[in-house]
């Protein structure tokens, strides 16, 4: 995504959203653009990447105030109000001299811990790059360093392969008892056909000449000069004399992988699972990243959820009601339990069964009963007869 992109406007939430505004708007987003909806839908694909992408940082309370103090400053082009310059930065900052100075603080700091003098001309890049660490402006080096790709030259020897982060909808009742749910997870993986090279078996591998081998090449505006992978090699610094016929020299393919999530006991919307080494495969023999699962419990027709207590409405009857009873009602583990109605329960009355209720962290809550109190829509003549009957002996007006 270019660095000019608008998280907010991705998501079509204002900036002064809440948390959870963005939260359900990126549900609902991810819903209708996530790729087991779309199958074969390439702009539906490229659309998920984006929002996925937006709620990484918009849904990230840290990453968002980084990210906000960077719109202030003009940083993207847009937002901060008023006060900035047209296709600038504010006014009143000077990104370019802030830069300068801020190169010049970590070049003094590399001195003095080589113990040499004073540090190298203002404004030139230490060597293997540029440095991100802006200080002095709220901590915005790293957020820069992911916003443009990447600020230091990235090592050519093994790579940790990227967090793949994805939301699950889980259905109440797994939520609630524990289970595994199927997903199936969209992938990116080394390609199988060049080990992620991007040659074809047998060419020839030679230096870059777009970069000079070095993988990264600059790129800058007003003063102001950012490192980007290389597009000829794909930041890899060299280029086959054939591409690979299965990745057109790529180096990754796309792949879907199947897989059974397990959800623990009392998962509850927002909550998040963390599997090593699940996610994206590393390049050039590193260990693969994580998968971040976020849950999104849906609703169930019977039970709804009070904490670790279950709660679940319960019609009866007018006269078991009036002259009390004994009901069936059915358990989150699918066995049943009796519960008694006293004579004269009224409408909304809750009985409490202990312990069937959600079991999390060694506690377990209780199973709620709410009694609804029905009325027949339609009587017959005999049924009529004895109500008033009934009615007119107690002294009932109706």
């Amino acid at each position: 995504m270019p660095p000019s992109a608008d998280y907010y406007a991705i998501l079509g939430v204002p900036s002064s959203a809440t948390a959870d505004e963005i939260k359900k708007q990126y549900r609902r987003l991810a819903k209708k653009y996530h790729p087991d909806t779309n199958p074969d839908d390439a702009k539906a694909a490229e659309r998920f990447k984006e929002i996925s992408e937006a709620y990484g940082v918009l849904g990230d309370e840290a990453k968002r105030k980084q990210y906000d103090d960077m719109r202030k400053l003009g940083a993207f082009g847009f937002g901060g109000g008023g006060g900035r310059t047209a296709g600038g930065p504010q006014a009143g900052f000077d990104f370019a001299e802030a830069w300068k100075a801020a190169q010049q603080r970590a070049q003094a700091e590399r001195a003095a811990q080589r113990g040499g003098g004073g540090a190298p001309g203002a404004g030139q890049a230490p060597p293997g790059g540029f440095d991100f660490d802006i200080g002095g402006i709220g901590g915005l080096g790293d957020l820069f360093g992911t916003m443009f790709g990447g600020g230091r030259q990235k090592p050519r020897g093994p790579q940790r392969g990227d967090d793949v982060e994805m939301t699950v909808e889980v259905p109440f009742r797994i939520a609630a008892a524990g289970g595994k749910v199927p997903v199936e997870l969209d992938m990116i993986e080394e390609c199988p056909g060049c080990g992620g090279s991007g040659a074809k078996p047998g060419a020839s591998i030679r230096g870059c000449g777009e970069c000079g081998g070095r993988g990264t090449i600059s790129f800058g505006q007003g003063g102001f000069a950012v490192n980007r992978p290389c597009p000829a090699c794909m930041g890899r610094g060299t280029v086959p004399s054939e591409k690979c016929g299965t990745c057109d020299g790529a180096g990754q393919v796309r792949a879907r992988r199947k897989a059974n999530i397990t959800v623990p006991s009392g998962a509850e919307t927002g909550t998040r699972v963390r599997l090593k080494e699940q996610g994206s495969r590393g390049q050039q023999g590193g260990p693969p990243g994580d998968l971040i699962i976020t849950f999104a419990v849906g609703e169930d027709r019977f039970f709804r959820r009070e904490g670790l207590d279950l709660v679940a409405t319960v019609p009866i009857n007018i006269a078991q009601a009036t002259l009390g009873s004994r009901i069936q009602v059915k358990t989150l583990a699918g066995t049943r339990v009796a519960v008694r109605i006293p004579a004269g329960t009224p409408s909304g009355k809750r009985f409490r069964v202990r312990g069937q209720g959600i079991s999390k962290d060694g506690a377990t809550g209780d199973l709620l009963v709410d009694v609804q109190i029905t009325v027949p829509e339609k009587l017959s003549d005999a049924q009529e007869k004895l109500m008033r009957e009934f009615a007119e002996a107690g002294g009932l007006k109706y």
